[in-house]
């Protein structure tokens, strides 16, 4: 890892100026040859800082709090290897930097892939990458989200496999992957803690399938997406995503259901309610999130968030309802300049998790509740570094 970045940073140290001095070297330090592997270059460097203020009621439990957060810092590059072959890389510096016993790169890896472009309609990708998951929530950059909903909170969104995309029609494409279902071996991810007769697979897998649509000229949109895993050996995840995006000048409305039926607890919420050293089986996650956007002019917009997550586990019968969490998000953002991409926001995240009377009976569990205010700052930022020649002359420009 620290060899990756050192040599990045010697390849940009060496574009960005040191070969302008060409006199001081016999010849260049990258041919003309090898010089098209340079042509294009990708750099993106997403941030997210704040000033948070947080409180946390719950039973007897009460405690606030503030402080400065850099809640998401990303470091992107992507480029052409070939007229059809696409690399992406990005590092998120928020992530843990221990090698993952299953995939091999650390969580922080969030992409390492190519994008082989086999004809005008279909794509081959080969690496870890992100799963086609649908939905709008999930569409989204962990950067712009400032509150996931339960699903997604613990999801395992990036992991490592092939993939195919198929643009069947102009306005409908689909997706297809088959992927390791997790980064890390069963025992090492649960360690003492497991359910009864658990058995590692021998390929912990997950196949992911998706739609997109767009109708109406482009201002409703559809992805639709059905997945399958099997994280221990004979016992798996079905996941599905209803997702659906209306858009006009002003207005943008996103709506998305979710559906997770795990036969062994992938999210660990039921895990934690039931407690002790155990993993929950056959539980069901129901969701729903709402996402509208206003955009008042050129520097305003107004957002709104709301969702609902359900947890439903196998205790007396098939689907005993043990919690429901509501999330309330109202943000204010601001972009005062035309050329960059900056947005400062003000937003209020509201959380509330309800136990069922059974819950609380049984597993000593009691209602709470998190309220949240941020005030920070959100910039995607964008270079694009395109070798002009040999003496690496550079344009670059950040958009």
């Amino acid at each position: 890892m620290i060899r990756l970045f050192f040599t990045s940073a010697l390849l940009l140290t060496f574009l960005l100026g040191l070969s302008q001095t060409k006199d001081s070297l016999a010849e260049p330090l990258i041919s003309i040859e090898k010089s098209k592997l340079l042509k294009n270059i990708d750099i993106t460097l997403d941030m997210r800082m704040g000033f948070r203020g947080y409180t946390f009621r719950g039973g007897d439990h009460y405690y606030n709090g503030m402080q400065f957060q850099n809640g998401h810092t990303a470091l992107g590059i992507s480029g052409k290897l070939h007229e059809r072959v696409d690399v992406h890389f990005r590092n998120r510096f928020n992530k843990g930097t221990n090698v993952q016993t299953l995939d091999q790169l650390g969580s922080n890896i969030e992409l390492a892939y190519i994008d082989v472009k086999a004809n005008s309609s279909f794509n081959l990708l080969l690496g870890k990458m992100n799963a086609f998951y649908g939905g709008y929530e999930y569409e989204f950059s962990a950067m712009d989200v400032l509150e996931y909903n339960d699903i997604h909170s613990n999801a395992l969104a990036y992991v490592t496999g092939g993939g195919m995309t198929y643009q069947a029609f102009e306005n409908h494409k689909f997706g297809f992957q088959v992927l390791n279902s997790r980064t890390m071996h069963y025992d090492d991810l649960y360690g003492d803690e497991a359910a009864q007769d658990i058995q590692e697979p021998d390929w912990p897998v997950a196949v992911v399938g998706n739609w997109r649509g767009s109708f109406f000229d482009g201002k409703f949109e559809t992805i639709y997406s059905m997945s399958y895993s099997n994280q221990v050996k004979n016992r798996g995840t079905y996941f599905f995503t209803l997702g659906h995006k209306y858009q006009n000048d002003k207005l943008t409305l996103m709506y998305d259901f979710d559906y997770s039926y795990e036969q062994v607890d992938t999210e660990g919420i039921m895990t934690e309610i039931l407690g002790g050293d155990r993993v929950a089986e056959d539980v069901l996650y129901l969701e729903n999130w709402l996402r509208a956007e206003y955009r008042f002019n050129s520097k305003f917009k107004g957002l709104l968030t709301l969702m609902t997550s359900s947890a439903y586990g196998r205790i007396k019968t098939n689907h005993d309802h043990m919690r429901t969490s509501y999330g309330v998000i109202p943000s204010f953002y601001y972009s005062p300049f035309e050329s960059i991409d900056i947005r400062f926001y003000m937003a209020y995240i509201g959380r509330y998790y309800d136990y069922s009377d059974y819950a609380k009976q049984e597993f000593d569990t009691s209602n709470y509740n998190k309220n949240e205010i941020r005030v920070g700052f959100i910039a995607p930022l964008y270079g694009y570094y395109k070798m002009t020649s040999i003496t690496t002359k550079f344009a670059v420009s950040v958009i």
